[in-house]
């Protein structure tokens, strides 16, 4: 079984640095704490595309996510970047009509709405704004 670090202030942003050295690094897989934000952002980055998929392993305390990275046939990264937006220290929030594209659509923004999270552009069509979590491209 895999120990992971507990002691984290900001777990998102932790996640997400798992994420971007992992792909930097080139790695088919990594693992994450589990938890239910977590599931979801990754559950986002799967069906953009931008992972190859998640699964969990463990059980209670030990239980952790074990996620694949994904690499087109040439061995290049599908993650550009992956950035975290509002953090512990500062929260942003966006109104519906103020959700940001990235990279002019070609990107993803993690938007936590009243319904969960979403990504930009299905909080612009249900009409929701919220806090922006990160952006991905």
């Amino acid at each position: 079984m895999v120990r992971l670090a507990t002691n984290v202030n900001d777990p998102i942003g932790d996640m997400l640095t798992r994420v971007r050295n992992a792909n930097l690094a080139y790695k088919d897989d990594l693992v994450v704490p589990a938890s239910k934000m977590n599931e979801a952002i990754l559950r986002i980055l799967a069906a953009e595309g931008y992972i190859g998929g998640f699964e969990p392993e463990g059980e209670g305390i030990e239980r952790v996510l074990r996620v694949a990275l994904k690499y087109d046939a040439k061995r290049q990264r599908t993650i550009t970047a992956i950035q975290r937006v509002s953090k512990p220290g500062r929260r942003v929030y966006v109104p519906k009509t103020r959700i940001p594209r990235v990279m002019g659509g070609m990107g993803v923004s993690v938007v936590s709405t009243s319904r969960g999270l979403m990504t930009d552009r299905e909080a612009r069509e249900a009409g929701l704004g919220g806090e922006l979590v990160c952006q991905v491209w």
